[in-house]
């Protein structure tokens, strides 16, 4: 019994390239691919509906992006080795111009047709469905036993995070995401409730 169990213990030095995934890596980047798909497809399906130019140019870029990066997971996926395309690095068109405070406005309610839904509620799910996919690659990045899968995964995550700021930067100029301030002396408290540590990093 012990023998037939160190047979079975064998370092990815001894198997092809295609073969260098344990099961946890199938499951997890099942997971983070099938999150990156929905955000394609849901974008397929809001992109007749946008009324605003910009957003939808936006749509469009993010979604051919997101395509280039769905297949350079496909290849190694498959092949286990260095894709064809490597991972690029997504630049947003919106600049970095917060605006802070509240403007009154009416009270959402649920849409209840899909001729309710506007600008506002389609780039809150262009929003909702990036933070899912910066989430699902950042798991599945974390224990990914394929050192070039482990590494487009872990990359791919600031570009996610940029996809999402963008369409967070559009909501907040269109008042879609108002940014609310603490009154200064309570943000002072908060700035002020940590010091430095002591101590140097060892050599």
């Amino acid at each position: 019994m012990h023998n037939e169990e160190q047979q079975n213990l064998q370092g990815t030095s001894q198997m092809p390239p295609q073969q260098h995934y344990g099961g946890h890596d199938m499951f997890d980047a099942h997971e983070a691919m099938s999150t990156l798909v929905g955000a394609m497809e849901q974008g397929v399906l809001y992109e007749q509906h946008i009324q605003d130019q910009e957003l939808k140019a936006m749509c469009q870029k993010h979604r051919a992006f997101c395509t280039q990066l769905y297949n350079t997971i496909v290849d190694t996926l498959k092949t286990g080795q260095d894709p064809a395309v490597p991972t690029q690095s997504y630049k947003m068109d919106q600049n970095n111009d917060v605006m802070y405070g509240m403007q009154p406005s009416q009270p959402k309610t649920p849409a209840q047709s899909v001729t309710e839904l506007n600008d506002q509620s389609i780039s809150g799910f262009m929003l909702g469905s990036m933070k899912t996919a910066a989430s699902a690659f950042t798991m599945t990045s974390l224990e990914m036993t394929n050192p070039i899968m482990r590494r487009i995964m872990a990359d791919s995550v600031p570009n996610m995070v940029e996809m999402a700021y963008e369409v967070f930067l559009y909501q907040n100029k269109n008042q879609y995401y108002q940014v609310p301030q603490l009154q200064q002396q309570h943000m002072q408290a908060f700035q002020n409730s940590y010091a430095p540590a002591q101590g140097t990093m060892p050599h």
